[in-house]
């Protein structure tokens, strides 16, 4: 979808930019975005679909975390918007194929958040194994019950990573220097870290692992991915964790096997549905369970981390908008660029099919523009060219690139 008809310079170039940042992303962000002359509008909570519609009039950057959910709808009324930052390491709460169809760039943090997740989970398989939350209650209600029944070390015993990506493969590193044994399966072809061991199946790695660990990602096709089924291959005694996605579990299945005594313990750090703010009341049929530790999706949740996602993310966002820079973008093709001192840069992203980049640079000739540099990248069925030029394009210029039909969006940068 071609973008409608607007001045070719970039909107708010020479005016106020406004960007909106939701669900309490770091206050470093705010000070970057303001620094690079964003006037910057927050929000403590998430924002459904209606108000977001509403919130976006005039606004050209868009920050988020995992409860925001940016559809189709939000985009195609959100004219202004050029960028999306997702705060945190998934994406699957923004509708990436209609962002890049209205040539909104997508960013997100898929590292900054890495070791806070992996310290919270070594500490509940830590808890968890010494049955630490059932001591814990005890005491509270005035019970002391010194026993070393059901409690044991880590050292030694067998960790079932499912999902190893960046957080999995780390995990497997320092769960290892524990003395725990490692197991992983993966969809993909993923190297071994360590003494790690790769099994051939998920049903593998449930009937080894004393403890099971998830770390898949959002895709809709991981909707209640383990389940009744899975849960009963795993071994007697043994704990499970999620830390991923709250809809890959089913939590009335999770309940039965804790229940049950079939399962030692778990620890679920995400949930189906969440409430959209702090404070908000949360319900589980989880909630009330022993050894069952609870929390409310902090994963990621520690102030470096959010601190580093903060700056990264909102760096990504100022350089997509001021510069055209696309590295990392989850979304559109990538190019890494340096702007030359004295030119002005054209981007126009596009339909990637054959005579785009001759079609553009034949209006630039025929309008009389001096090409200093140009680069080309492509991604799928979207190209991006990016093109600095001597002296600012005439509108002439802009209006004739808009009119090539496989145009998407196309950008002047000061």
């Amino acid at each position: 979808m071609a973008q409608p008809a607007a001045p070719l310079r970039e909107a708010g170039a020479t005016g106020t930019r406004r960007a909106l940042l939701l669900e309490n992303i770091h206050a470093d962000a705010r000070a970057l975005l303001s620094e690079a002359g964003w006037q910057v509008e927050t929000a403590p909570g998430a924002l459904d679909e209606t108000e977001l519609v509403e919130r976006l009039d005039g606004v050209s950057l868009l920050g988020i975390r995992s409860q925001t959910q940016v559809t189709a709808a939000v985009l195609e009324a959100a004219r202004d918007l050029r960028a999306v930052g997702a705060f945190c390491i998934g994406t699957n709460q923004v509708d990436l194929f209609a962002a890049a169809e209205r040539g909104v760039a997508v960013f997100n943090a898929p590292y900054s958040n890495t070791r806070s997740v992996v310290e919270l989970a070594l500490a509940e398989i830590i808890a968890l194994t010494r049955r630490l939350t059932v001591k814990d209650r005890a005491m509270h209600a005035g019970v002391w019950d010194k026993s070393a029944a059901g409690s044991h070390e880590v050292r030694g015993r067998r960790l079932g990573i499912v999902g190893y990506g960046n957080i999995g493969s780390q995990l497997s590193v320092v769960a290892e220097a524990l003395g725990m044994s490692v197991f992983f399966y993966d969809t993909t072809d993923k190297l071994a870290l360590g003494n790690a061991r790769r099994c051939g199946s998920l049903h593998e790695v449930l009937e080894i692992a004393d403890v099971v660990t998830l770390h898949v990602d959002g895709r809709s096709s991981n909707t209640g991915f383990f389940g009744e089924a899975e849960f009963a291959r795993m071994r007697p005694g043994s704990i499970f964790l999620n830390l991923s996605r709250g809809f890959v579990v089913d939590h009335g299945a999770l309940r039965r096997h804790v229940e049950s005594g079939h399962l030692a313990g778990a620890a679920v750090d995400v949930f189906p549905q969440e409430p959209k703010g702090s404070g908000q009341a949360f319900d589980s049929e989880l909630r009330g369970l022993d050894n069952v530790i609870l929390t409310p999706h902090v994963g990621g949740s520690t102030e470096e981390a959010q601190e580093d996602i903060g700056r990264f993310v909102a760096a990504k966002l100022r350089d997509y908008v001021l510069h055209g820079t696309t590295t990392l973008s989850v979304n559109l093709p990538a190019l890494a660029t340096e702007h030359a001192p004295g030119t002005v840069r054209l981007v126009h992203l596009h339909r990637n099919v054959p005579g785009v980049l001759a079609a553009i640079n034949g209006v630039l000739a025929d309008e009389g523009v001096n090409i200093e540099g140009q680069q080309l990248a492509t991604r799928g069925d979207l190209g991006y060219v990016v093109t600095d030029i001597a002296a600012p394009a005439s509108e002439e210029v802009g209006r004739r690139l808009r009119q090539l039909p496989e145009t998407v969006r196309v950008r002047q940068l000061g």
